[in-house]
Order: structure tokens, then sequence, then C-alpha cells
């Protein structure tokens, strides 16, 4: 029989790290917004994620339907221990999404929608790294229920991935806009990459040094025998990769910062991945013990069969129509 558990942890994990890769650099773009100047440049900037970012957001929806569908125990679990957090990311989006909107509808207060779309990215992100930061610490259970406290969430390490996570995807937006734009935005996003790829390493470090230390099986994962092997390599293809990425920025050779960054992102899911497998709380529960029944994953995967593939032609249509650099006046 085949363990459809695994497809679907391998589904949902694709659609969570779809989500971090593609909305990362929307969300870096607001988060960088103040920095960018009033008028052409912001409106430079916008265009620049206009034809993508809302697209981007269908893997969010389609990791977090998966999550309630193929491990409803873990979605029971999660979300009374994340309500917070994950209340703030929502409220954060839905208030990007409607300064993105009326920024453009509403000209005569345009700097507070500029702000708000600040704010909002800003509070997603966090929100988002925080999320993370509380998972990987522990979640309090008892029998099949969260037992934890409202704010076991807030702690040191949950805020200092939130933090992370702010630079992170900053360095994400600032690497698309060297792609994507000309100009003087070109030139400021060279500007603040070539300080937001330093940083973007010492935070991921940082998180790195700390998380083996928050559960027994991160330390046996990263510091026994066969683990120790990826844990001398993983930071040789980090400095590599990093490398690349400031060759890129200081050499103006516009796509590589974005694919080095991108590259970064992906070592840090696979770091991720290592530490929890085959957990879906880390620590506590597994895919195994959270999965739904086997008739309700397979008729789910028929959906998901259909659905994916569709998601994933037209994402690579909407990317390959709107492939060119933008201009002050739009795509060209």
């Amino acid at each position: 029989m085949i363990d459809l558990t695994v497809i679907w942890a391998v589904i949902i994990a694709v659609a969570v790290a779809m989500y971090v890769l593609m909305d990362g650099f929307d969300l870096g773009i607001g988060i960088l917004f103040p920095g960018f100047r009033v008028g052409k440049e912001r409106d430079q900037a916008m265009n620049a994620i206009a034809p993508v970012w809302d697209g981007n957001e269908t893997w969010l929806v389609l990791g977090g339907g998966g999550l309630l569908a193929a491990f409803p125990l873990a979605y029971a679990i999660i979300l009374p221990a994340l309500y917070a957090p994950l209340i703030a990311m929502l409220l954060g989006l839905v208030f990007r999404g409607v300064a993105f909107e009326f920024r453009w509808r509403d000209p005569a207060h345009r700097r507070y929608w500029d702000a708000a779309f600040c704010l909002g990215s800003l509070v997603a992100t966090f929100a988002q790294g925080i999320t993370l930061g509380a998972l990987l610490q522990g979640i309090t259970i008892e029998g099949r229920a969260y037992a934890g406290s409202w704010w076991e969430w807030l702690s040191g390490f949950s805020l200092l991935t939130g933090f992370a996570l702010v630079v992170a995807y900053a360095l994400l937006g600032a690497a698309w806009l060297i792609w994507k734009t000309e100009g003087q935005l070109h030139d400021d996003a060279r500007r603040y990459a070539t300080w937001l790829l330093p940083a973007f390493l010492l935070v991921v470090g940082a998180v790195s040094l700390a998380t083996p230390f928050l559960e027994e099986q991160y330390h046996q994962r990263w510091f026994q025998w066969p683990g120790l092997l990826v844990t001398a390599i993983m930071p040789l293809l980090f400095g590599g990769i990093a490398l690349t990425a400031w060759e890129g920025i200081r050499r103006g050779r516009d796509w590589l910062p974005f694919a080095a960054a991108l590259g970064l992102f992906a070592l840090t899911l696979i770091g991720l991945g290592i530490s929890i497998w085959p957990d879906v709380i880390p620590g506590r529960v597994t895919i195994w013990e959270a999965a739904a029944p086997y008739s309700s994953q397979l008729f789910m995967l028929v959906g998901a069969a259909v659905l994916v593939p569709v998601i994933l032609a037209y994402t690579a249509w909407a990317y390959w129509v709107f492939r060119g650099k933008v201009g002050e006046e739009g795509y060209h």
C-alpha cells in the first residue's frame, strides 16, 4: 500500500516552501517600502509585484487547507497554540492587500495606504517568523489536545525567528527588485542588498546555533552521525551561495542575487526538514499520528492531482508573461 501520509506531508511541505519563496519577496518589498522615494519609485516597486503577488498566496491556502484536511489532529493542536500569531499574520496579509489596491484608487490618501502596506507586510512577516519559532521550541500537549498557556508562543527564540524572517524577506525583496527593475530603484535595491545579505547570514546563523538546543531530537540530528556530515557541509554551501549573491550584487549581474537568495532559502528549508522529520509537531506528534484516514487522504489526493498542476501552470505562465524589466512606466 502506498504511504499517502508521506505523500501529503511532501505536498504540504512543497506548498509552504513555494509560499515562502514566492510571497517572501512581495512581503520583503513591503518591508523596504519606506526606503523608496515617494512617487514613481514606489509605483515602480508596486508594478514589479502587481502581476504575481495575489497568486503567490495560493500556496498558503493550499498549505493551510492541506494541513486541516490531511493532518486534522495537528491542525487542532497548532491552531489554539498559535492562535495569536496566526491571526496577526492573516490580519497583516488582509491589511496589506487592501492597502495595495486602495493606494491606486485613492491617490489623495496614498501616503497612508503606503504606510499600511508596509505595516501589513511587517506584521505578517514577523508573525510568520514567530509561528515558526514557537513550533520549533515545542508545544505543550496532553493526550490529543493543546495544554499550554495563551502566551506559550512568546519567547526569546520565537522573537529571534520573527526578526530573522523580516531580514530574510527584505533580502529576497531587494534581490527581486535588482532583477526586475532599472533606474534609481534598481540602484537603491542593490544598496539595500549589500547590507541585508550580511545581516541575513548573521540572523540565520544565530537561529541555527540556538535550534539544536531546543529539543534533544534536533541535537541528535545535527551532532550525531550521519547528521554530523550535513552539519559540516551546510556552512560551506551557505558560504558559497552567499558569495555568489555578493558577486552578483557587486558586479551588476541582475538575475544572480535573486537566484542565490532562493538557494539560501532552500538550504534553510532543507535544514528545517532535517530537524523535524517525520514530525508534524516537532518532538510531539508524527505525521502518521496526526494523519486523516487512508480513504480521506486518497479522496483528497485526486483533487490535489488536478489542482496542483493547474496552480503550477498558471503561476509559470504569469511569471513568463511578465518576465521583463519594470521601468517607471511599467513593463517593457
